[in-house]
């Protein structure tokens, strides 16, 4: 049991034993994410992780961070905080993966205005289940205490994450050519992207979010705008052990338009099937809401694709039919073609 305290700092708004208590009640779901290569305990001043290169030739490390934006506006308005620590994750790993690297550990960060420990393991909790769908070992963080900074109810998430992957395996453009197939790997909704139009679109901070709407199937709009983000780890690392990938692209904000060409060699361009797209019902209803131009939808948000993959034509079946044992029920949208246009959605 640690002696620390201090009345003053507790009187300036920062309570120390607050966060000894956020500690204790995280470790549960901190312990569910231990792989083989932990060898540190949470408390101490960095994260230590043994790196096995047994079966890898060359490693390459590869890492990535991110935030949850201003999704957690809509964690606050609900007064739900255990998802919100899973688009943390996902928001790193997924760009990780885009790589061919499996993730092998993770941190957060957490700035608040008021430390509340059960608010705190809350948030930790998602992050521990995001670490678990990703295979990763949560090794590492820190809780910020900032009255004056943030509000007393509010704070701010953001994570990192790093990856081994073996050289020769990097995800590589270079084979791309003309008539190779793109795969749609479905999202789980507007996962952690696009949040400042969306709540403008549903004047969230105003407006009841938390009504049952019928173009949702029941669900309200709070609901269905704070599910989490669809972690596409796994089903990759099975993906790539199948067929050979040639590019890959996290559907983030930017949309189609911004994030898909980032992946594509240089001469070729996506060509889209718009009709292909399976459109969630949420961004139907953002864009009639809020009166967007379609362009608009697919250059801001993943409507409903979270991943795209390209392999060769011949191998798209073997693909689809590898996503789909591993429960993403992936499908064609487009395939490339020899352009300089990014991406054509016809």
């Amino acid at each position: 049991m640690s002696k620390s305290y201090s009345e003053s700092y507790k009187a300036a708004g920062v309570d120390i034993t607050a966060g000894y208590k956020a500690v204790e009640l995280m470790k549960s779901h901190i312990a569910r994410t231990m792989t083989g290569g932990v060898v540190s305990d949470i408390g101490g001043f960095g994260g230590l992780f043994e790196l096995d290169i047994e079966n890898i030739r060359k490693p390459v490390l590869v890492s990535g961070t991110d935030g949850v934006g201003t999704k957690l506006k809509l964690a606050f308005i609900m007064d739900k905080h255990d998802t919100v620590g899973i688009d943390c994750v996902a928001m790193c790993v997924n760009d990780i993966v885009c790589a061919g690297a499996k993730p092998l550990f993770f941190l957060d960060y957490i700035a608040c205005g008021k430390n509340v420990p059960e608010k705190i393991a809350a948030i930790v909790s998602g992050v521990a289940e995001g670490c678990v769908q990703a295979g990763c070992a949560l090794i590492g963080g820190e809780t910020a205490e900032m009255p004056g900074f943030y509000p007393e109810d509010e704070y701010d998430l953001a994570g990192y994450s790093t990856g081994v992957v073996d050289k020769s395996k990097i995800i590589n453009n270079k084979t791309m050519k003309a008539g190779d197939i793109i795969i749609a790997l479905p999202s789980s909704g507007v996962h952690s992207n696009g949040f400042s139009l969306v709540r403008k679109v549903f004047n969230i901070g105003t407006a009841d979010i938390t009504v049952p709407c019928a173009e949702l199937g029941g669900k309200s709009v709070g609901e269905t705008l704070l599910t989490p983000t669809k972690i596409y780890v796994k089903p990759m690392l099975d993906l790539f052990e199948k067929v050979n990938v040639k590019a890959i692209s996290h559907i983030t904000g930017g949309g189609f338009y911004e994030n898909i060409p980032r992946s594509f060699a240089d001469g070729y361009s996506a060509k889209i099937e718009k009709s292909a797209v399976r459109v969630l019902p949420i961004f139907n209803l953002i864009e009639k809401t809020g009166k967007i131009d379609n362009r608009d939808m697919f250059n801001t948000f993943n409507m409903g694709v979270g991943m795209s993959v390209v392999v060769d034509k011949n191998d798209a079946d073997t693909a689809i039919a590898s996503l789909k044992a591993s429960g993403i029920d992936a499908y064609i949208i487009g395939e490339v073609v020899a352009s300089e246009d990014g991406v054509i959605i016809c």
